[in-house]
């Protein structure tokens, strides 16, 4: 079994910059399992996983500076394992779309956590409608509902909930 390191990076965005990275990871003998990557204003954000031996692994966290010198990112790194499925869950896909208001993230994450509901991934934009130019929002996550909770009860207080903030809103099995 291979170990794992978290890399993360951030900085000024640029054509370019994937494949530094990727070139150094591979030029280390490191291999990408999983990545996220964004740009945000002007920035751009990665988060790797990397997998290879201990070595490997070691080269690449020795070398973070010189890494982020090569690539023009913040460098960090972080030991990790790989993801054990966290018991019994089913994994949604859940949207929400409304105009733009402050605290929608946290509405949102705050009704799966208090139902000790993991949240996998989520991603949000903030954009201008078509032709009105009304401020929007839309959020996306993953959900890991355990497999014991009703999903017609769960889907129907989630709907009831983001109707009562003027959130539509979908859950749906992946």
């Amino acid at each position: 079994m291979a170990n794992r390191l978290l890399m993360t990076g951030t900085g000024q965005d640029r054509p370019g910059i994937v494949n530094a990275l990727s070139e150094v990871i591979v030029e280390n003998g490191g291999s990408i399992e999983e990545s996220r990557m964004a740009v945000l204003g002007g920035e751009f954000a990665i988060i790797v996983l990397i997998a290879g031996d201990e070595s490997v692994l070691s080269g690449l966290e020795s070398d973070a500076g010189s890494i982020g010198e090569r690539t023009g990112l913040g460098i960090q790194t972080r030991r990790t394992e790989q993801k054990v499925p966290s018991g019994n869950v089913l994994r949604y896909q859940v949207e929400a779309l409304s105009m733009d208001q402050p605290g929608i993230v946290h509405s949102v994450t705050e009704f799966f956590s208090s139902r000790d509901i993991n949240i996998e991934s989520l991603a949000t934009e903030a954009y201008a409608a078509a032709h009105t130019g009304t401020p929007m929002f839309v959020l996306s996550l993953v959900a890991e509902i355990p497999a014991e909770y009703r999903l017609s009860e769960l889907r129907q207080i989630f709907l009831e909930f983001c109707d009562d903030l003027a959130i539509d809103a979908s859950i749906e099995a992946l």
